[in-house]
């Protein structure tokens, strides 16, 4: 088995299409109002910091969290700056407009990790606050622990299932879908045609829903861990702990990657495969094939790096 056979890949949905990430290059593929197929490249940069950090226990999980955020953003401003334009619209890029975009890679990344940022305080501080509302029912600190994590996991499911409803969102859940299946499918060795693909489950182990997941239940038993005195000390706590959570609930995500094929131990992984029913949705062909072109995109510009890829979130 080759070098390139035993790297892990990883991706995103994007609108209309999919984006899959090697070490070197992030490729885009996304399908055009017209029918055509059209893709998307951006060479990575080595930044001495991040890569650093990249090689530190419970810190690089953090560190690759904000580079995936800043990078995929990219990808999602272009598809659906992309998909619905005429192709016949189509503007010749001017010397004027290829260099104002490299002062728009910078305004990306902060948008991006600004995003990620607030969603994790949103999702922090609103179940403290409810949790906190019931504290003359559930006193303790164990109880009002298990009660924030509780209301976490509500408003987790019905925020995903209430986006799901819109067509957009379902529509990206089917190539959040595809994307799993090409993925699963290059796991185990078979090629990549829409017919294989689609036997192949939609579900991942190391796929970011399954994160989502175990940021509650890591959160839980961290918590445990820090006493509080008041409402605002709590949330307080829960803030600055945000880091704590994310880096520790990478690691367990990885660690339930790396022991899915051991029987007993796989079932650690079921949870996040659980909610990955809500986050995926079973693709049409069509969208596959925008999957599996994409993946051979990046497959092609890999083999020019002499570097091994290992991206470890699907």
């Amino acid at each position: 088995m080759t070098e390139l056979k035993k790297t892990a890949y990883g991706g995103q949905a994007i609108v209309e299409g999919v984006m899959f990430a090697g070490k070197t290059t992030t490729v885009s593929a996304i399908r055009r109002n017209n029918g055509e197929i059209e893709y998307y490249e951006v060479k990575k940069r080595s930044i001495p910091i991040l890569r650093f950090l990249k090689k530190i226990f419970i810190i690089r999980g953090i560190a690759g969290l904000i580079e995936a955020s800043s990078v995929g953003m990219k990808h999602l401003n272009y598809a659906s700056d992309r998909y619905d334009v005429n192709p016949e619209d189509d503007e010749t890029p001017t010397v004027e407009k290829t260099s104002s975009k490299w002062g728009m890679v910078l305004g990306t990344a902060v948008v991006g990790v600004s995003s990620f940022l607030f969603g994790n305080f949103i999702f922090t501080v609103l179940p403290a606050i409810a949790a906190g509302g019931f504290t003359p029912i559930f006193p303790g600190h164990i109880a009002q622990n298990l009660l924030e994590g509780f209301f976490k996991l509500i408003l987790l499911f019905l925020y995903i299932y209430l986006i799901s409803l819109t067509p957009m969102v379902k529509r990206l859940f089917q190539y959040h879908g595809a994307e799993h299946k090409v993925i699963n499918t290059y796991e185990a060795g078979v090629p990549l045609t829409v017919q294989n693909v689609q036997r192949h489950s939609r579900l991942h182990y190391r796929c970011g829903s399954s994160f989502i997941l175990f940021t509650v239940i890591v959160g839980v038993l961290i918590y445990l861990m820090v006493p509080f005195d008041s409402l605002a000390e709590r949330i307080v706590h829960r803030l600055a702990l945000i880091p704590v959570v994310l880096g520790v609930s990478y690691e367990v995500l990885q660690g339930t990657n790396k022991v899915r094929n051991i029987p007993i131990l796989k079932w650690l992984g079921l949870p996040g495969l659980g909610l990955q029913l809500l986050t995926t949705k079973p693709p049409k062909d069509d969208q596959v094939e925008v999957a599996v072109r994409s993946f051979e995109k990046l497959l092609e510009e890999e083999k020019h790096s002499a570097e091994p890829i290992d991206h470890n979130a699907v």
